[in-house]
């Protein structure tokens, strides 16, 4: 039988990719948008194969309404609190209402459950949502990604293609850093919606590599060698973080403020994934650092 997954956020970057990988594996997707949502991107959803229903996100029984007999309710928001923590809570108090067995939340980032609160704006909201979450009669899942690879393309202190330069913090040179390409997640995330039970955590990533290693693979692809640098002690990082973030209170209200970006970098490199389910999934083929940058750097 056709199991049904239902998909909030399918018009976003990483919800579009979940929704293709769940009917490439034969599910019945139904992807709930807004009422205000852009007709071309749901055109673009019906194409693929996807049923789409407009719901008012601000009704729980709306929710509900459209979660029922699903298997699965995947969450791919993106937000501040009033959608990783309100819209959320009214997403799975529907699933729930609808007695929907698995959720999925929008945990998609680095693995925060032993990082310290406060350090990330954007993990304490998900912090909170999971508090709520954990309370709740349903079985959950949460995926970390770590960072989404496709940063290493955007000229990152880690990897600065214009300036031909890696950075680190602290003594990390050779700290393994978790990355993994949306398609990867996309496909881990339709496995597990699928699957009848997985873990609370599943840690992924598909590749985890080092400023050295980074350094030793640019200079294979292009012949050059890079400048690699430590930028500052940790220490001092987390202090410019906190001195940025006092100066710009305007980026509370903005979803990736420049000393949010600081705090991502920060956990990348004071924590990282030690149990990668990658293999949970036999079927599933992962990028390697080399073949990712490959495509980028020249």
């Amino acid at each position: 039988m056709q199991k049904k997954i239902v998909v909030f956020g399918a018009t976003g970057n990483l919800g579009n990719r979940i929704t293709r990988e769940l009917i490439q594996r034969g599910a019945a997707v139904q992807a709930v948008v807004r009422t205000s949502t852009d007709p071309e991107k749901v055109k673009a959803l019906e194409q693929m194969g996807a049923t789409v229903q407009e719901v008012d996100l601000d009704s729980v029984d709306a929710i509900a309404k459209a979660s029922t007999e699903a298997h699965c309710v995947v969450s791919a928001l993106a937000g501040l609190g009033d959608v990783i923590i309100e819209s959320q809570k009214r997403i799975l108090d529907g699933a729930v209402q609808a007695g929907v067995k698995r959720f999925i939340p929008s945990d998609f980032c680095t693995d925060y459950t032993d990082l310290v609160p406060g350090e990330n704006r954007n993990f304490d909201l998900r912090r909170e949502f999971r508090q709520y979450l954990d309370r709740m009669p349903i079985q959950a899942s949460s995926i970390f990604n770590g960072a989404f690879a496709d940063i290493l393309q955007y000229n990152t202190p880690v990897l600065n293609l214009k300036e031909k330069s890696i950075g680190y913090w602290g003594d990390k040179a050779d700290w393994k850093l978790d990355f993994t390409t949306m398609d990867d997640t996309a496909a881990f995330t339709a496995e597990v919606a699928l699957d009848e039970e997985t873990p609370r955590n599943l840690q992924i990533a598909s590749f985890q590599v080092s400023p050295t290693l980074l350094w030793h693979e640019v200079k294979q692809l292009t012949n050059q060698e890079f400048r690699i640098q430590q930028l500052s002690s940790l220490d001092d990082f987390a202090q410019f973080i906190k001195k940025q973030r006092a100066q710009y209170p305007a980026g509370e209200n903005e979803l990736y403020a420049k000393w949010q970006q600081g705090q991502y970098m920060y956990s990348m490199f004071t924590t990282h994934h030690t149990q990668l389910a990658n293999e949970r999934y036999s079927n599933l083929r992962w990028t390697t650092s080399l073949d990712f940058l490959r495509a980028f750097v020249r």
